[in-house]
């Protein structure tokens, strides 16, 4: 009776570490980080930013299209130095906050 009790026991933890790791990635997440504008496509709601890594988006150092408000993106364009908060939406980022 010993094991099986142990066992039981075994798979109750490991289901609940399991749900506890989905329920952390189902929070959204934000990071900041400096990078260069590459393109803008304010009326689609699109900027493009190369930038260093991003460690708590789990991103390297790349260039990565981003959405944003059309708002946030008026006076930025293309060549311009940004420093940026993400967020990572639904399987997309969002830019939410940038300036020059």
């Amino acid at each position: 009776m010993g094991y099986s009790h142990q066992r039981w026991r075994q798979a109750i933890a490991a289901a609940m570490a399991i749900s506890s790791f989905y329920a952390v990635n189902a929070v959204a997440q934000e990071g900041s980080a400096s990078g260069e504008v590459r393109r803008v496509d304010a009326a689609a709601g699109k900027i493009t930013i190369k930038h260093g890594e991003i460690s708590t988006l789990q991103l390297p150092a790349m260039t990565l299209v981003y959405h944003a408000e059309p708002a946030l993106l008026a006076d930025i364009k293309p060549g311009d130095k940004v420093k940026f908060t993400a967020r990572r939406e639904g399987g997309q980022y969002v830019v939410i906050a940038i300036s020059k």
